[in-house]
């Protein structure tokens, strides 16, 4: 059975980008409906680490850290090899504090100040801090039986469910076996997740992009927003004068949605395999692309938008945000890919490839890791790598889904996820690494380490390399020595948090046809529009933060419309 429904925008997705036009739009007075192909509201945004890059923006000024228009594009401009900021990226700049401004003064969407969270590279323009804002935890309570409509953090990078923020509680969990007070502050955490778990199904105290997708979903509750889950768009409707809305395939059956704007939000094409092939070369010569974005996320937005005549963007210097992944074969059969985002940096671990030989600074961004692995990897070879840890940074950091002391490691070494052995000798010959070249690399990143300083990688020299390692130990937060049996290896592969290549938008989100006008009613937003970052990831937050400044500005301009 059909039925048709009238509203001002159609919103596909519902990540933080499609919620943040969602509510702008319908706090301005229009009607909104959200349609979202899977059980559950979040996309990718709810797996995320929930950081906004946004320079100037007003948390940062509260807290006098002032800067000019110069020294954002100024690095930016450095980092992405001398191309012009186009007018998108400009727009980004411009409008971004005031998006900040706008959630924090109307909507249940409060953020924290990223006041130390450095750029990722030092160089002309960066920043050592005052660019980045999270959402503030969130009390679950607030959605009601909309918390089950949530989708859950990342199961491999959480605890039993439980989501642990960066700063000052993911240092409580490193120190619970160094200092009493981290002790019962973990301990306090874990045992009201699991009496949560037990009355309520899952935890209630949300972080990092939980945090944030829960206080935007409120938020669009709040402003009215209507939501349509499990319906998958089956094409858009168009007419001599644009998009004029689409056909969802629900539950209940075909809904009609005719709309004055239809916003694309579906994630990217993170496991669209086909696209993968066209544009990422390790996943054309069949060694496989791991992505930690949800399985969901196809490329059905930007396949829609093609549908329309817009145009896919292949001229990015990456296509995707590059992360090392490991993959863990769960209990139920399911495999994931576990994100290695924060262990690489502590001392006491080195990446190797099969030759032996340190290939990079481990201690850089997530998406450095993986571009110079690729570029490391001689052609005809498989793009993988090993990270390396002794017993003692094991026990401390954990590596990978294997966690850190209390938590035992039997059961990653029962399933092959981790190899382990007395000597480096043994454990380069379980992993397949060249022997003696890996015992030569160990005992040279030794020496680096008491010397604290990385002749080869320079790890440790950058702001960004500080602020990952561990700042109780000097005078290299980075550096430390593998000395202590067993040894321990995991084995990396090139993967992703999400895509950057998309549909080619102008500074209004609008989406393009071939003559580079834009497509009347038709716009895209986060890892659907191509990013403005041109396949460059300078610092993180590069991804959520032009998602929303765009989802507010589409949300912004449509209503600006209906009420002129």
């Amino acid at each position: 059975m059909s039925r048709h429904v009238e509203v001002d925008m159609l919103v596909i997705g519902s990540g933080a980008a499609g919620l943040s036009a969602a509510v702008t739009a319908a706090l301005h007075g229009a009607r909104v409906l959200v349609a979202e192909k899977e059980s559950t509201i979040g996309g990718t945004s709810a797996w995320s680490g929930g950081w906004l890059w946004i320079p100037q923006n007003p948390l940062a000024r509260e807290e006098g850290i002032m800067e000019g228009d110069a020294a954002p594009l100024r690095y930016l401009q450095s980092e992405m090899e001398g191309r012009p900021a186009d007018a998108r990226l400009r727009t980004f700049l411009r409008y971004g504090p005031e998006m900040v401004d706008f959630f924090r003064k109307n909507t249940a969407v409060q953020f924290l100040s990223g006041s130390k969270m450095p750029d990722f590279h030092n160089s002309p323009g960066f920043a050592t801090g005052g660019r980045s804002v999270t959402a503030q935890p969130y009390d679950a309570r607030g959605l009601g039986d909309w918390l089950h409509r949530l989708r859950p953090p990342l199961e491999t990078i959480s605890l039993a469910g439980m989501g642990i923020a960066g700063g000052a509680d993911m240092a409580h969990f490193f120190n619970a076996t160094r200092s009493p007070r981290s002790a019962l502050y973990a301990a306090r955490r874990l045992m009201r997740h699991g009496w949560q778990r037990l009355c309520y199904g899952r935890g209630r105290h949300l972080v990092n992009g939980n945090a944030l997708v829960a206080r935007l979903l409120r938020s669009a509750l709040d402003a009215n927003v209507n939501f349509q889950l499990n319906a998958p768009v089956t094409r858009l409707l168009q007419d001599s004068h644009g998009v004029t809305g689409a056909i969802l395939n629900s539950d209940d059956g075909e809904i009609q949605v005719n709309a004055r704007a239809v916003v694309l939000a579906c994630g990217g094409f993170p496991h669209d395999k086909q696209r993968l092939a066209e544009q990422v070369p390790h996943a054309a010569q069949g060694y496989g692309h791991f992505s930690a974005a949800p399985p969901g996320n196809q490329g059905d937005g930007i396949r829609l938008g093609e549908t329309a005549g817009g145009q896919f963007d292949s001229s990015l210097k990456h296509p995707m945000a590059w992360a090392p992944v490991s993959r863990v074969s769960l209990a139920s059969g399911l495999q994931l890919a576990f994100p290695h985002l924060v262990e690489r940096a502590k001392p006491g671990f080195i990446a190797v490839r099969s030759n032996g030989k340190r290939f990079v600074n481990e201690a850089d961004s997530y998406h450095d890791f993986i571009a110079t692995l690729l570029d490391a990897t001689p052609e005809g070879e498989k793009p993988v790598a090993w990270l390396i840890a002794d017993s003692r940074a094991l026990h401390r950091y954990g590596l990978g889904h294997a966690r850190p002391t209390p938590f035992p490691v039997k059961a990653w070494l029962r399933t092959g996820y981790l190899q382990s052995a007395d000597t480096l000798e043994a454990l380069a010959q379980k992993c397949g690494i060249d022997a003696s070249t890996l015992s030569d690399t160990v005992n040279r990143f030794n020496g680096f380490a008491r010397q604290a300083h990385d002749d080869d990688f320079q790890r440790g020299a950058s702001a960004y390399n500080c602020a990952q390692g561990d700042a109780s130990h000097q005078p290299n937060p980075t550096l430390g020595e593998l000395q202590q049996a067993p040894y321990f290896a995991v084995r990396i592969l090139p993967g992703s948090l999400g895509s950057f290549s998309g549909l080619k938008t102008d500074e209004r989100a609008r989406v393009l046809d071939a003559e580079q006008h834009p497509i009347p009613g038709l716009f895209a937003v986060g890892n659907d529009m191509s990013s403005v970052m041109q396949g460059f990831y300078p610092s993180g937050g590069i991804t959520l933060g032009p998602a929303m400044t765009f989802g507010y500005l589409v949300g912004k301009n449509l209503s600006a419309n209906i009420t002129s």
